[in-house]
C-alpha cells in the first residue's frame, strides 16, 4: 500500500510535468496490417482481469499479430489465465521496462485510466499508433485519444479502446473469457481435497483499502449458515487474508487456503466451487471471468462500473447517497466508518447465496 501511495505521489509530480515536456506524436491512421501490439496494463487484479475480453477479440480480428504485456508482479499473473499473450513483461522485473520501450510495436495501447507514467512509457516506444483515455493532459501524448466514463462497465471501457480496430463492444463479454493452465488446475484439485467431490462456496474476505472489508466475523457467521444448510466453505486469498480465513472457517466451516494458494491456484479453486461471495475486489473479478455465480458486497466502489451483470451475479448495494465515493482508485476518508458496508446483513448474503443455488438447481 506505501508502495502505490509513492507511486501515485510520484505520477502526480513528475508524471504531470513529464506529459507537459515529452513532444507530441505525429497523427497516424490505422496501418493495413499488424503484427506486433502491446497493451500496457499497471494497476490491481480486476482492471487485468476486465482487460482480457478486449484481448481475446483483438487476438481474434488480428490472428497473426504478436501481443505483449507490459504489467506489474501485483497483476501480471492475471495473464497467465489468457492465452492469447504472447509475451508478458512486468515494470519491476529487470530489464523488462527497457524491454518494453525498446520493442518495435504497429501499436501501443495505454489502458490506465487515469495515472500518466503509462502514457509516457507508451510515448517512449515511439509505436506509430498509441491510443489511451482522454481523462487529464496526458491524452496528448496519443494519436488516438478515447473518452472515459465512469457510467460504462469497465470491460466495455477497454473495448472502446479498440474501435478505431472496428472491433466493437459487444452486447455481452463471452463467458468464460478466463482459462486456468493444467497444471494449477490440477494442483487446485489435490488442495480441495475432500471438497472436490461437493458443491461448495468459495468466500473471498479481502480487498484493496478497509473501506471495502466486509468483516471475518460476519463472514464466519454467513460459513456457519452455509454449513447449517450442508453447504461447506473453501476460504481463498492471499497471504494476508490468512487469519481472517482461520476465522472464518474456526477449524469446522470447511477449508481455509488463504495464502496457500498462488492466483492461478485460487483460479482453479474458483472454478470447482459452486459460486463465489466477495466484496468488491480483483478476486471477484476472477469468478466473472470463469463463469461463476457471485454474490457481491459493494459500498465505496461504483457498482456501475465495477459490478457483475446478469442474472447468475447478484449485487448488495445499499446505495447511501454518499455512495459510490471512490473515482480513479482513489477513496476519501469515511467519516461513517464506510457504514455502506457494515449495514449489509449476514442474512442478506445468505439469503442471495441461496437465491444463486436455487437458479443452479433449475438449470
Amino acid at each position: 500500500m506505501l508502495k502505490t501511495r509513492l507511486l501515485k505521489f510520484i505520477d502526480k509530480g513528475i508524471g504531470t510535468l513529464a506529459v507537459r515536456c515529452i513532444t507530441r506524436p505525429f497523427p497516424a491512421g490505422k496501418p493495413e496490417t499488424l503484427h506486433s501490439i502491446l497493451f500496457i496494463r499497471p494497476g490491481g487484479i480486476g482492471d487485468a482481469s476486465l482487460l482480457i475480453p478486449a484481448i481475446l477479440a483483438f487476438r481474434e480480428r488480428y490472428l497473426g499479430a504478436r501481443i505483449a504485456v507490459l504489467a506489474e508482479k501485483r497483476n501480471g499473473a492475471v495473464f497467465g489465465l489468457c492465452p492469447a499473450v504472447d509475451e508478458l513483461l512486468l515494470y519491476d522485473r529487470r530489464g523488462d521496462l527497457r524491454k518494453a520501450v525498446c520493442g518495435t510495436y504497429d501499436a501501443v495501447i495505454d489502458t490506465e485510466q487515469w495515472h500518466r507514467l503509462s502514457a509516457v512509457v507508451a510515448r517512449m516506444t515511439r509505436a506509430p499508433m498509441l491510443i489511451g483515455y482522454a481523462t487529464n493532459e496526458k491524452k496528448r501524448l496519443f494519436t488516438h485519444s478515447v473518452p472515459y466514463s465512469h457510467d460504462d462497465y469497465e470491460a466495455d471501457s477497454f473495448f472502446h479502446l479498440l474501435h478505431v480496430f472496428g472491433i466493437a463492444t459487444p452486447p455481452e463479454m463471452p463467458a468464460p473469457f478466463l482459462a486456468v493452465p493444467a497444471d494449477a488446475a490440477k494442483r487446485g484439485e489435490g488442495l480441495l481435497g475432500k471438497y472436490i467431490a461437493q458443491p461448495f462456496v468459495a468466500i473471498f474476505p479481502g480487498a484493496s483499502i478497509p473501506e471495502r472489508r466486509w468483516g471475518a466475523d460476519k463472514f464466519r457467521k454467513v460459513a456457519e449458515s452455509l454449513n447449517a444448510r450442508g453447504i461447506p466453505v473453501v476460504v481463498v486469498g492471499g497471504k494476508g487474508d490468512a487469519t481472517d480465513g482461520d476465522r472464518i472457517i474456526t477449524g469446522e466451516y470447511g477449508l481455509n487456503l488463504a495464502g496457500k494458494t498462488s492466483l492461478a491456484e485460487t483460479a482453479a479453486v474458483i472454478e470447482k466451487a459452486a459460486i463465489l461471495v466477495s466484496g468488491d475486489s480483483g478476486i471477484l473479478h476472477i469468478g466473472v471471468g470463469l463463469d461463476k455465480p457471485t454474490v457481491s458486497l459493494f459500498g465505496p466502489g461504483i457498482a456501475k462500473k465495477w459490478a457483475p451483470r446478469g442474472e447468475r451475479h447478484i449485487v448488495i448495494n445499499k446505495r447511501f447517497p454518499c455512495s459510490p465515493c471512490t473515482k480513479f482508485g482513489y477513496t476519501p476518508k469515511c467519516p461513517r466508518k464506510a457504514k455502506c458496508m457494515t449495514d449489509i446483513t449476514v442474512d442478506e448474503v445468505v439469503a442471495a447465496v441461496e437465491k444463486l443455488i436455487a437458479i443452479k438447481t433449475d438449470d
